[in-house]
């Protein structure tokens, strides 16, 4: 006689963010789906210092009913450059200015990096990480502390653009903040997607779906609401929809299936001027002059996300944030 499988374990995730009203709503979803074990959130500067993005995770997690999850200050700047934020777009808190009340959880004593290690390490299974952010304490970790590879599953980053940025016309801004700490992390070793500015941008909940969400009684379904509402662009301007941003990433981990990706050569340019910071996709079918007259260069090859099942994303989205059955 054979026993019947029981349901599949949740995924053991760990959200490396710059809380950020997108990251927040993949925080709400991270911690509302029953297929995801969030173990840790570490916090980088981005767009905002790091102490708001310290702030604004906990307020996040707390507004949610998430379990006492570890929360961990780290890098304060990229690795090179200076800090560079994005209030113009999330607001001077970094939350889309909404009033929320300061969180009563507190930060855990010790910093992302030293965090990082010890719950990929600790995690009986291999962690899927989920950088929605630069990736500065990535890179720190992975050259701090090379052994925890072996116990990472996977890396599924929101960073970079096959097309267009948004940063500048060429670069996105997770890769632009930092791009060399996005050059570690591609060579992290470990299979890496990248859900880019390309399945980033469409994915976008209808207006009647953001006003469910914010009129719900219950608090983080509402502040999805609110978050949405204010994240644009309107899909029609008499009811505006709201963009899932960073939370597609999330997304991507509970069903890659919605995702059309390309296993492609990926490098970041790091030369000063007006390409620093593009993540440079080769999506040629056979080499060009330039190796067939200088070599071929040892690129890293990512999983690139090209497109994207928006209505199969937002209903995994509305579902968990919900808390109903898709």
């Amino acid at each position: 006689m054979t026993t019947a499988p029981g349901p599949p374990q949740p995924v053991p995730v760990i959200i490396d963010c710059d809380t950020g009203i997108d990251d927040a709503l993949a925080l709400l979803l991270a911690v509302r789906h029953p297929g995801l074990d969030l173990r840790a959130v570490t916090c980088v500067a981005g767009n905002t210092d790091v102490a708001g993005v310290v702030r604004n995770t906990l307020t996040v997690l707390e507004q949610a009913g998430a379990p006492d999850i570890p929360v961990a200050r780290g890098a304060e700047r990229p690795l090179i450059e200076g800090v560079r934020t994005a209030r113009h777009v999330h607001g001077h808190d970094g939350m889309g200015d909404l009033g929320l009340p300061a969180p009563t959880r507190t930060a855990a004593d010790v910093d992302a990096v030293t965090l990082l290690r010890r719950e990929i390490l600790a995690s009986p299974r291999p962690v899927t990480l989920i950088p929605t952010a630069p990736a500065t304490n990535i890179a720190l970790l992975l050259r701090t502390h090379p052994e925890v590879t072996g116990n990472i599953e996977r890396i599924v980053f929101m960073g970079g653009a096959v097309t267009t940025g948004n940063a500048t016309p060429v670069a996105e801004f997770n890769v632009w903040h930092d791009p060399e700490a996005a050059a570690i992390l591609l060579t992290a070793g470990v299979p890496i997607t990248m859900y880019g500015l390309d399945v980033f941008q469409p994915v976008i909940v209808p207006g009647p779906d953001v006003r469910r969400l914010r009129a719900s009684g219950e608090p983080g379904t509402r502040l999805a609401g609110e978050l949405l509402a204010h994240r644009g662009p309107a899909t029609d301007e008499s009811d505006p929809g709201g963009g899932l941003g960073d939370a597609g990433a999330v997304c991507a981990v509970l069903d890659p299936a919605g995702l059309t990706t390309h296993r492609l050569p990926v490098e970041v340019s790091l030369a000063p001027g007006p390409a620093r910071g593009q993540t440079v996709v080769d999506r040629r079918v056979r080499p060009g002059e330039s190796e067939l007259h200088d070599g071929t260069r040892e690129q890293p090859l990512v999983d690139v996300a090209l497109d994207v099942d928006v209505d199969r994303y937002v209903e995994l989205y509305l579902s968990a944030v919900e808390r109903r059955t898709p």
